[in-house]
This record gives C-alpha cells, sequence and structure tokens, in this order.
C-alpha cells in the first residue's frame, strides 16, 4: 500500500490552517509543517521555547545556532518576528491565545484522549514538555503522525494504553492513510489521503471507523 511521506502529510496540513492562526509546532513531525505554508496566509508559528512568527527551516549553510525551535533544530524568524521567556510563552499556551496547536502522538483514542509523551518503558526519563498545557490551552488540537506504529500496531485506538498527556483534546487527525475526526460517535473518515478501500483502512485502524453515507 502506497503512503505519503512525511512532507506530503505535513503539507496536506498546512492547507486546512486559516490566514491569520496563531499556531504552536510540536516537535518532531509537526515541524515540517512550518516549509509549507504560504507567506501570504501570514500564519504566525509558536515555539514553547519562546518565540512567535517563527518561519520554515534555513537554506543550507545559513542556519544560526542560536534561532531553535523547541526540538534543537535550526528556524527562522519571520519579519516582526519576537523571541520571549518560558513565562510568557506557556502564559500564550494555558491562556487560550492560539488558535491551534499541531502535535504528534504515539496513541489517540476515539474519545479524542491523546497520548504522546511516554511509551511507558520502565526507566525512561519524563519527557512530556509542554504538550499538556499546549493540549488544553489551545482552542483546536491536530494530530500529524502515522497511521500505525513501526511494528504495525494501530495508533489509533479505543482507548489509549500509555500515559495519558490529555482527555479529550483531540479534534483531528491527519496520517499517511487519512484525515480522521474526533466526534461524539468516535472516528468519522473526513478525507482519504491515498488508494486505500474502506476494509483495509478499517484493518488499520484499532477502533470503529464511521464512514460518510454518500460518496
Amino acid at each position: 500500500m502506497k503512503k505519503l511521506t512525511r512532507n506530503q502529510m505535513a503539507a496536506r496540513v498546512a492547507k486546512d490552517i486559516l490566514p491569520g492562526s496563531y499556531v504552536n509546532i510540536g516537535i518532531g513531525l509537526p515541524e515540517l509543517v512550518a516549509n509549507h505554508l504560504d507567506p501570504a496566509d501570514e500564519i504566525l508559528l509558536h515555539s514553547e521555547n519562546g518565540m512567535i512568527g517563527m518561519g520554515p527551516e534555513p537554506a543550507s549553510g545559513e542556519a544560526n545556532p542560536e534561532l531553535i525551535n523547541a526540538g534543537k533544530r535550526p528556524v527562522t524568524l519571520l519579519t516582526g518576528g519576537a523571541f520571549f521567556g518560558h513565562v510568557d510563552s506557556f502564559a500564550m499556551m494555558r491562556g487560550g491565545h492560539l488558535d491551534l496547536c499541531i502535535m504528534g502522538a504515539m496513541q489517540v483514542s476515539q474519545a479524542g484522549d491523546l497520548a504522546n509523551w511516554s511509551l511507558g518503558r520502565k526507566g525512561e526519563p519524563p519527557a512530556v514538555g509542554g504538550a499538556m498545557d499546549l493540549s488544553v490551552g489551545a482552542r483546536k488540537v491536530f494530530i500529524l503522525m502515522e497511521h500505525n506504529a513501526k511494528d504495525g500496531t494501530p495508533k489509533l485506538v479505543e482507548n489509549c494504553s500509555l500515559p495519558l498527556t490529555g482527555l479529550g483534546v483531540v479534534h483531528r487527525i491527519y496520517t499517511d492513510l487519512a484525515i480522521i475526526e474526533i466526534t461524539s460517535e468516535g472516528f468519522f473518515l473526513r478525507e482519504k489521503l491515498v488508494e486505500i478501500s474502506d476494509d483495509e483502512l478499517q484493518r488499520c485502524t484499532g477502533a470503529k471507523v464511521h464512514f460518510p453515507k454518500t460518496r
């Protein structure tokens, strides 16, 4: 089965961000979204380490080691961008000032519960960062992740078995196969992103997927 590449996934999410939005970009796969935004849309990207107005990754050889995002990767700063301390950054995150947060995940339940900070392995250090604050502080939460884990197990599940980040916080999930909405009935297919049958998509998913009645 052909799946979207990571850049294709990021580009698809970028298409659905409303112009003028204030958006937090999470660590990992979501970082690629910054490279696919149209400057004319004036989308302001926030990074929890204290930056707003973050731009795409720099061209080869032009990275500034002192200009990094929350994932410690080199980025650029758009005209009018600003730096600030963690206190101000987390006040933005917790205070409902962000229109959208785009994060990765290890599991998302059909109720919109999010697990994205620990695989539950004994001895692993905690790495939650600002995910809990973002998941409840942003007005909407979009998840960008592969549909299945490396071992093939579903990441969209009935109930999360991994340590939770937030309860009922996820609104929409973008994977390498489809866009899935969280509804009162559970997972609802918004759009297929590759050639895949309903039955195949259901087999890749760990909970019931509700499909549009007419397509």
